[in-house]
This record gives C-alpha cells, structure tokens and sequence, in this order.
C-alpha cells in the first residue's frame, strides 16, 4: 500500500451525502455479510436498495456468493444498512477500497458494525456448521505492512496509532453467549480467533499447521482491514465467523476445500445466524455505554 492509493476525506464524504439524499433512513448499526450470508440483508423490513455499481465511489464485488449491494433498512426496530457482498484484497482492490464503506458508514452515523465470514477451522474441536464469535483476530497483511491506514493519517477519523488490544466489544461478546444460551445453540457457539491470509487460494498443510500453532481457531481472506478502520474510527465492532470446514493439517487428509461447499453450510446455519444477529441488534441498547 503506497499513499497514491489513499482516498481522500472529501471522496468518503461525497459518498456518504449521496447515500443520504437518496434514502431518509439513518442507520445505527451496520453489517457486512460474508459469503453466503447474504440473507441477513434479506431479512431487514422497509428495504431501500442501493447496487455498488449505482453508489459513487463505491467498488465492485466479484465473488460468488456476495450479491454486490447495500441495503437499508429496519432490523428489530433499528435501522441498519447491510453490505450484501464485501471487497477482498485477492481481488485486485487496494486495501482502501476493501475498507471504504466503513468510513462511509461512519459518515453516515452508524455505530455498530457487525461484521460476518465464512472460515475454516483450525481447532480440532471446531466442526462445519459451528458458529465462532470472534475474540480476537491474526491479521497476516498487516503484520508484513499491507495496511488500510499506510500513509498520512485522517485525523478527521482517527489517531495515527489506534489501539486493537480490546477491538472486538466485550460486552457484546456476552451478550451473545448469552442470547445462544436462550436459543438452545450454545453448544455449537465458539469463542475463538480468526486468522486473515491473503488468499484467494486455501492453505496448504504447512500453513495450516504453523496457523494451528499460533493459537489460531479460524481462518479466512477477509474482515481484518475492515475491523481496523472501524476501530480506527471509534465504531463498536462485533464479529461472526461460521464455521464451513474443518483446515486440512495432516498429509494423509485425501479432503479437499472447495467454495460451493462453503456456500452450502452458510444455507444451513442461515436461520441460526440470523436469528442471532437478530437478538443482538434488539438489544444493544443494553450496551451503548460501553466499548471495550
């Protein structure tokens, strides 16, 4: 990441009044869909429905499983705007693009992001089809320089040295053990930490391995550079990881990863993960005097 690839405040803000003079709902809570999870933006009420291509500024996706567009509205009685479909680095995009609904989110007043992916498990007691909260994350682009925030710093949305020993919101961590326990699905809710690699391929057994023994639980190609801007911009951050495959760590695993079966599992736990999401937004007020 090079500062040529920065975006300036002005471009974040274009984007945000566009977005605000085309809709008159004001969302507090913001949620980026991970792949097959797109039908948590399905399931908001009084939908207002913006695609990428019609948003300035705005990137475009191009994985299967993320539809490419952003979706307004109520969820519990809250406002929320859904990202149905995120930016990957893999796919040729600058880590500011990756990031750039966040701020724009941040423009827009949310305060809550609530970010979703699909993984692959590392921890032998992990299985596809798990749901994973994530306590805290491994960002391998960041630690070897490729970051959202390289280059001059805004100061209109945050320090030049953001904290992220705490980035992923306590309180809101037990509020959802809590609302699984009341569900009945406690027992296949995991706290762990997600891993971010560059992708697009899936790892080898080596890398499995050496991920396994960094105490990794999870591993995707998304989520960290989003969670860091968030942080960076003082939103509450909230993070899903479903559990689509158990991470090949033995030569002798003949098993094989493959994309269509992680949109398969995502079908499945669609209901569980929106019925979640769901308890968590109706009752994060609970919450909002605290970030930790």
């Amino acid at each position: 990441m090079h500062s040529k690839d920065q975006i300036s405040h002005d471009a974040y803000q274009q984007t945000a009044d566009w977005l605000l003079s085309q809709t008159k709902l004001r969302p507090q809570v913001a949620i980026i869909c991970g792949s097959g999870l797109g039908m948590l933006a399905d399931a908001l009420k009084c939908q207002e429905v913006f695609p990428y291509s019609d948003i300035p500024g705005f990137p475009q996706s191009t994985v299967h499983g993320h539809a490419g567009r952003l979706v307004f509205g109520e969820l519990k009685g809250k406002t929320c705007v859904c990202m149905q479909g995120r930016f990957h680095m893999y796919e040729g995009h600058s880590l500011c693009k990756t990031t750039f609904p966040v701020r724009v989110f941040k423009l827009l007043g949310v305060e809550t992001v609530i970010v979703t992916n699909a993984a692959g498990s590392l921890a032998d007691s992990f299985h596809a089809g798990d749901i994973m909260i994530i306590k805290d994350h491994v960002n391998f682009p960041g630690l070897s320089g490729l970051s959202p925030l390289s280059g001059a710093n805004d100061d209109k949305f945050g320090p030049r040295f953001p904290p992220m020993s705490s980035v992923y919101d306590r309180e809101l961590r037990r509020l959802v053990l809590d609302i699984a326990k009341q569900m009945g699905v406690a027992h296949f809710l995991h706290e762990g930490v997600y891993a971010m690699v560059g992708g697009p391929n899936f790892e080898t057994v080596a890398e499995a391995r050496l991920l396994h023994r960094l105490g990794v639980d999870a591993v995707g190609m998304s989520t960290a550079p989003e969670v860091l801007v968030a942080s960076h911009c003082g939103l509450r951050v909230f993070g899903l990881s479903l559990i689509t495959n158990k991470v090949v760590k033995s030569y002798d695993d003949s098993q094989s990863v493959k994309h269509d079966s992680v949109l398969e599992v995502a079908a499945l736990r669609s209901h569980t993960l929106l019925q979640l999401i769901s308890e968590l937004v109706s009752r994060m007020d609970e919450n909002n005097n605290t970030h930790t």
